[in-house]
């Protein structure tokens, strides 16, 4: 059996990919800062899929690197990393804009994606065979005002993607960027640091995407043939022609 290891598996598009890897038939290596979620997940999963939970911030990457030399046998080759977690916070102008809130951005979405593949990639470089994707973003290929360093970070996936994938090619190891536009998921009230009202606005007046439609192209990626690799994909709802053009009703 395949192993999978997801990160940012307490919620959202890492909760769904979990979901949708299990029925494909993959072990889950489920990480997240909160264990009760994790817990909760693996409970939803059954005990048809074989899981791991490691709890650690990616930002850590101390935390990051004791976690994964913790895995147990059965689960340390890892064949699929989905490189998930990260956050936006705020949406300022960049002279108006929160430090820690930047920190908090570039850590997380760029520093940890780092950290998490460093630590992966011996398992699947020694056997010369693994697919990494990364969860990025329309807005690392269309900045959008106040979002500047939040599309920074996503622009860096982006960038770090096309690099790995150049420095893995010998390895046979596949990699690949999944760009999701407008997902109605906990991104926003993280964004807008827990204004529910706020952030369920974002939503309201069309038909966003929903974690489990990214989800599923998560699953067709990682089942194709091993000479196929869906390098880049934008993924939107219908109602979306842009990074800040939506149609609403």
């Amino acid at each position: 059996m395949k192993t999978a290891f997801i990160t940012g598996a307490s919620s959202g598009i890492g909760w769904a990919a979990a979901v949708a890897l299990g029925r494909a038939g993959f072990q889950l290596v489920l990480t997240g800062r909160r264990l009760e979620r994790l817990q909760e997940l693996a409970r939803e999963l059954g005990d048809q899929v074989p899981t791991h939970l490691l709890t650690f911030d990616v930002r850590d990457r101390a935390a990051v690197e004791a976690a994964v030399a913790s895995l147990p046998a059965e689960f340390a080759d890892v064949d699929v990393l989905i490189n998930n977690a990260g956050n936006a916070h705020g949406l300022a102008p960049i002279q108006q804009g929160n430090p820690d809130d930047w920190d908090a951005m570039l850590d997380g979405n760029v520093k940890g994606l780092l950290y998490v593949s460093r630590a992966v990639l011996p398992a699947m470089t020694r056997r010369n065979t693994g697919h990494i994707i990364n969860i990025g973003s329309i807005a690392g290929h269309e900045t959008y005002a106040n979002g500047n360093v939040y599309c920074a970070s996503k622009a860096a996936v982006a960038a770090l993607t096309k690099g790995m994938r150049l420095d893995l090619l010998p390895h046979h190891i596949r990699v690949a960027e999944v760009n999701p536009g407008a997902v109605e998921t906990e991104f926003s009230q993280v964004r807008f640091k827990g204004d529910t009202e706020r952030a369920a606005g974002v939503y309201q007046g069309y038909e966003a995407l929903r974690a489990e439609d990214v989800a599923d192209l998560l699953a067709f990626m990682v089942t194709r043939p091993a000479h196929v690799n869906i390098a880049e994909v934008l993924i939107l709802p219908a109602a979306q022609g842009a990074a800040t053009v939506i149609r609403k009703e």
